[in-house]
């Protein structure tokens, strides 16, 4: 009879991502009670926001400046424990993944199938932000007004 070995490594997922899973779950529940207010979604963003490492919060503090500037109609909230905006619908259309959250070397704004941005067969989705710079801002903003178009 074969032994059973309690080293065994797991093929499946990682601890950030079962932490994650774990924050979608418990956003869940939030929403699911009655009550949820879109100042405690914007505070639980906020909040999402202040945990990070100082390089990715800055980063996330100008993308949420730039959304919030472009894009007033969309609502702040977390999805899977990272910032999001959803829609009139509660639709996400974008969310800001930190490098920290699945140690990346970079943070990404990741936008969801709600975001108007189809251009023919094939367009992007997914932005890394290294650094933020005018230019980075004033993209951000040209992309957030054609998501929400």
């Amino acid at each position: 009879m074969p032994t059973k070995s309690s080293t065994t490594e797991s093929h499946g997922f990682s601890a950030d991502e079962r932490a994650a899973m774990k924050a979608r779950a418990a956003e869940l529940r939030t929403q699911g009670k009655k009550g949820t207010k879109k100042a405690d979604d914007l505070q639980a963003a906020l909040d999402s926001i202040a945990k990070m490492a100082p390089e990715d919060r800055a980063l996330a503090e100008r993308v949420h400046v730039a959304i919030t500037t472009a894009a007033p109609d969309l609502s702040p909230k977390t999805w899977y424990g990272m910032p999001a905006y959803a829609n009139a619908d509660g639709k996400i259309v974008v969310a800001f993944k930190n490098s920290g959250k699945f140690n990346t070397r970079y943070s990404t704004l990741e936008f969801q199938d709600a975001a108007n941005l189809d251009d023919g067969d094939l367009w992007p989705v997914s932005y890394a932000i290294q650094k933020w710079s005018p230019a980075v801002e004033k993209k951000v903003m040209a992309l957030m007004e054609a998501a929400v178009s």
